[in-house]
């Protein structure tokens, strides 16, 4: 390799090791590092496998030849998980336990008196021809095995396929440890999210009723806004961040009287208009920090019960003049008061609910957000059944 070769592709090298640690979602993430994989080494195909304890997980698999052939989801069709243990049997797992690279000429001729074999049960039910072979280890900072990188059939420009040069091991190598460590940190980031979600609503659990139904009810509206803004075109960091701030919707109910917020009977006046008073006590509590979900959570504990019409509360906002999440916010948390049972009233079928959106559609609610929540109902079913309340899955 010439040494201006060489330097362009340390640069590249660089670059996609900057690229890869942009990337926080682990599915994403492992695509785009197959994908380079595959481009630095001109490889036809790639897989990745993670580590699961003494087991390697199939995690990724991209292949050109295939995909051309029936297409990307046709593609995706021929490859389902599997485990394979990290022993020397396999050519995987062989990399994983001696942390070695594998760079093989032929996958069928294999020398004899190789611990490792390969197998060509793939290729037989897919009509394609495994020739050369790069599998080399995703190392972290300490050395510890995260995966395996595997490539195969690297091409020449004509197209026929040669070995892998013994220059790019190396190479790929490098790639493979930033990869590890862009891997670690999407797990991590996804770790802290889910202790934070985690958090809000545990919190937003002792803020509000004191009975066993209310965690689920919490997770449901925060599932349904989040899939309905989806639906209505929000970035995913925004839909994340609705997601987050959804659970605080009710938060200022810490504010109201036990016996107000449990009668079993309608609420009086006055009651009303003390329960009505959430609102702007949530919002109150909520105010003034620096962070973008407690901002947004302040917006939607304020806004959720405007009404399209101008006759909600607290500031009897109109149409567009409402905060969209707070719009989204308040279709995913009536849906779910309608369809659920509580001790003033049982459960509603969903064709009787969605009969009550669509009736109050540009009344108390924004048209838009009632015809994409239609249009999701699939997604709101299954979410709903995830997430039933305690009392019906114990039925």
């Amino acid at each position: 390799m010439d040494e201006q070769r060489f330097r362009d592709e340390l640069i590249k090298l660089t670059q996609v090791g900057i690229a890869l640690t942009s990337v926080h979602d682990l599915n994403q993430l492992l695509e785009m590092i197959v994908r380079e994989a595959r481009s630095f080494t001109n490889a036809d195909a790639g897989s990745l496998y993670l580590r699961e304890g003494d087991c390697l997980r199939f995690a990724v698999s991209q292949n050109e030849t295939l995909s051309k052939r029936m297409g990307r989801q046709g593609e995706q069709d021929l490859f389902s998980e599997f485990t394979v243990p990290i022993s020397e049997k396999s050519i995987s797992g062989y990399v994983a336990a001696t942390k070695y690279n594998l760079n093989i000429a032929d996958a069928y001729a294999i020398d004899a008196s190789a611990p490792y074999g390969f197998s060509p049960d793939f290729d037989r039910k897919n009509d394609y021809r495994t020739q050369s072979m790069l599998t080399v280890p995703m190392l972290d900072h300490k050395e510890q095995v995260l995966g395996v990188l595997q490539l195969i059939n690297a091409r020449e420009e004509n197209g026929s396929i040669k070995p892998f040069p013994v220059g790019r091991e190396d190479l790929l190598r490098s790639l493979a440890s930033q990869a590890a460590v862009a891997v670690n940190n999407a797990r991590l980031t996804a770790e802290i999210k889910q202790v934070h979600l985690d958090t809000i609503l545990r919190l937003s659990v002792a803020a509000e009723y004191k009975d066993k139904d209310t965690a689920q009810h919490i997770r449901r509206v925060s599932k349904y806004s989040a899939a309905l803004a989806r639906k209505l075109g929000w970035s995913e960091d925004q839909e994340d961040l609705l997601l987050y701030a959804s659970p605080m919707h009710d938060v200022g109910k810490i504010g109201i009287p036990d016996a107000i917020l449990l009668k079993p009977g309608r609420l009086t006046d006055e009651e009303r208009a003390a329960m009505q008073e959430h609102t702007s006590i949530g919002a109150r509590i909520l105010t003034g920090s620096n962070s973008p979900i407690l901002q947004m959570s302040q917006v939607v504990a304020e806004s959720h019960h405007e009404k399209w019409d101008g006759t909600g509360y607290p500031r009897g906002l109109a149409g567009e003049d409402i905060p969209q999440a707070g719009r989204i916010v308040a279709v995913a948390d009536v849906f779910d008061a309608l369809s659920s049972k509580r001790v003033y009233k049982g459960a509603l079928g969903l064709e009787e609910t969605m009969s009550i959106l669509h009736k109050d559609a540009g009344s108390h609610f924004d048209p838009l957000c009632v015809e994409a929540f239609t249009a999701i109902l699939d997604e709101v079913v299954k979410i709903q059944q995830h997430y039933k309340e305690e009392s019906q899955a114990e039925q």
